[in-house]
């Protein structure tokens, strides 16, 4: 397998719109083609008879079961807000009324 070519970095870096000093593409050039070389081990031991897993052990999703439970009131939900009007939490404006 051949390693990745700084140039071919650089093209990566402008297909997804990443500015790379030319010390950075060096550097990520040697980190790509180490992450490359291990992913292409672990295909050499990826055998065909061996069933494609997720995880090494079974797993087994615990939920709790679905229960209603009572919720805060409106004057207790309200009851640490700075400011309340009609209800409701007051907040300042941000957008004008045209927008």
């Amino acid at each position: 397998m051949s390693a990745i070519t700084r140039d071919e970095v650089a093209h990566l870096a402008r297909l997804s719109r990443l500015a790379l000093h030319e010390d950075e593409l060096d550097r990520l050039a040697a980190q790509l083609d180490e992450i490359i070389s291990a992913v292409a081990k672990v295909q050499e031991v990826a055998k065909g008879d061996i069933p494609p897993t997720s995880h090494a052990l079974p797993l087994t999703n615990v939920y709790r079961t679905d229960e209603a439970r009572p919720g805060l009131t409106p004057d207790q939900a309200l009851a640490g807000a700075p400011a309340v009007e009609d209800q409701r939490f007051r907040v300042p404006q941000i957008l004008g009324e045209e927008e």
